[in-house]
């Protein structure tokens, strides 16, 4: 089968190469996926997981990507839950990756059932910004209706949803970015927008959560704007600052099959777009990781027509 695979960390996406690998295998509980369309956390290669196993010996060459939709062709030993030709999406181990090819061998429970009119590349689009999403306003940010929400990269995959599902729940949403993603961020249901690059960040005063994708001098501003008691909750390492009283989490997203039916859900009823910039085929797959203009939103591999 065809895959992208990588062996060298410090090149990065450059580092990227399609060549020929096995079809893999099911072990017990797995089952295999043939890929339809896949998506890539460029984040990936900074991870362990991409580079070595759980006892830290070296795995590579490794396939990235642990987005993926497609169609189940074979089961592992024990599996349920699946069968052998429904349509699937999910959120591989990042210990396995390996979205970023035709055939893939994934834990079944990190599956979650496709519905017929969501198309494979909507599907390879939701895992990663869906469930992080999901898991930073509910589970570690607690949100509740009526609550403000201040999103960082809130034109971005992650940050577009986290204004939406924070929007549905009844949620005040200010996000923020650079000048030119005002509108899309106003479009996807932010009531404000906060420039970083020519606005006071300190100017919004209050909040009592903040989604932080970026770290750094931000993240650490960022806890000054929380009220006492406040939430912080980031995906960009451990928290450099606490808001007075409150809570600073950061946390890795995980597999869920409910929480992916919940946000399938949304897709189908209207009430969740996906933020897809760019869709590129397998073969074009690495200059499509390394663009030469910025692109918002996510890329997806259509690794089948």
């Amino acid at each position: 089968m065809k895959a992208i695979v990588v062996t060298d960390e410090a090149a990065g996406t450059a580092g990227m190469t399609l060549v020929e690998r096995p079809e893999p295998k099911p072990a017990i509980n797995d089952v295999v996926v043939q890929v339809h369309a896949s998506g890539f956390t460029s984040g990936e290669l900074t991870w362990p997981s991409t580079w070595t196993d759980r006892v830290d010996r070296d795995r590579t060459p490794s396939i990235p990507g642990q987005e993926l939709a497609g169609v189940v062709t074979a089961l592992g030993y024990g599996t349920t839950g699946l069968s052998v030709g429904q349509r699937v999406f999910g959120l591989t181990d990042s210990y396995r990756g390996g979205g970023l090819a035709e055939y893939v061998a994934i834990e079944a429970r990190n599956l979650a059932p496709l519905p017929a009119d969501v198309d494979f590349t909507v599907g390879a689009s939701l895992p990663m910004p869906g469930l992080t999403a999901w898991q930073g306003l509910f589970e570690h940010g607690r949100l509740e209706a009526g609550q403000s929400v201040l999103v960082h990269g809130a034109a971005g995959s992650v940050g577009s949803m986290v204004t939406q599902l924070a929007r549905e729940f009844g949620a005040y949403v200010i996000g923020t970015g650079r000048a030119v993603d005002r509108q899309m961020t106003l479009d996807f249901g932010a009531i404000e927008f906060v420039d970083l690059e020519n606005d006071t960040l300190e100017d919004v005063g209050g909040v009592d959560l903040v989604f932080d994708v970026i770290g750094g001098d931000i993240q650490r501003r960022s806890a000054s704007v929380i009220r006492a008691g406040g939430t912080l909750v980031t995906i960009a390492g451990p928290p450099e600052a606490r808001p007075a009283d409150g809570l600073a989490v950061d946390f890795v997203v995980e597999a869920d099959r409910a929480q992916l039916g919940e946000i399938v859900r949304r897709v189908r009823d209207g009430r969740l777009r996906t933020n897809i910039g760019n869709i590129a085929t397998l073969n074009d797959a690495v200059a499509a990781f390394n663009p030469t203009e910025r692109i918002s939103g996510q890329t997806i591999i259509q690794v089948r027509p």
